[in-house]
C-alpha cells in the first residue's frame, strides 16, 4: 500500500465496514514497522487491499476489502495469501483474524485458505451487534 492508494482505500473502507478506517489511519500504517499492507491492482486500477499487524511473531489481519465489481475473481484470496506468505516469511507462528458469523462468503474464503475457528469474541461488532469468530491459520 502506498500513500497514493489511501484516499481510494478509505472510500472502499466506507463501502465495506460499519466502522471504516479513515484516510489518515491508513496513511499512518504506510510507515508503521509493525504493519504490512498490500494493495491489489490491475494496471492503474485498485481492486482491493488488506493489512496485518505483528506482535511477538503473532500476526493479526486487520481488514481485507475488495471493490464489489472485482469480488469472486480471486482478488480476496490473493490478498489473504500475500499476507499469510509475508507473515510466514517473517517467522510468524500464525495469522489470525475476526469475522462476523453472518459473513458466509468470507467464512468460506478463510476456511478454504486453511483458517480454523479458535474462539469467539462476544458482541465484538456493532451496527448490528454481533459476535466475532476468531479464525487462525498456523504455520
Amino acid at each position: 500500500m502506498t500513500r497514493e492508494h489511501t484516499e481510494l482505500l478509505a472510500e472502499l473502507e466506507k463501502l465495506c465496514f460499519a466502522r471504516p478506517w479513515s484516510q489518515k489511519a491508513l496513511l499512518d500504517e504506510v510507515d508503521n514497522p509493525n504493519a504490512y499492507f498490500v494493495t491489489a491492482v490491475d494496471g492503474d486500477i485498485v481492486l482491493g487491499y488488506g493489512g496485518m499487524h505483528c506482535a511477538c511473531k503473532e500476526y493479526y489481519m486487520d481488514n481485507v476489502a475488495v471493490f464489489g465489481h472485482h469480488r469472486r475473481k480471486g482478488v480476496g484470496s490473493a490478498i489473504v495469501e500475500a499476507l499469510a506468505a509475508e507473515a510466514k516469511r517473517r517467522g510468524g507462528e500464525f495469522i489470525s483474524l475476526e469475522v462476523r458469523p453472518s459473513n458466509a462468503q468470507a467464512l468460506r474464503l478463510y476456511t478454504r485458505l486453511g483458517f480454523a475457528e479458535e474462539g469467539r469474541r462476544r458482541n465484538f461488532y456493532s451496527n448490528p451487534t454481533e459476535d466475532a469468530l476468531l479464525l487462525t491459520r498456523r504455520f
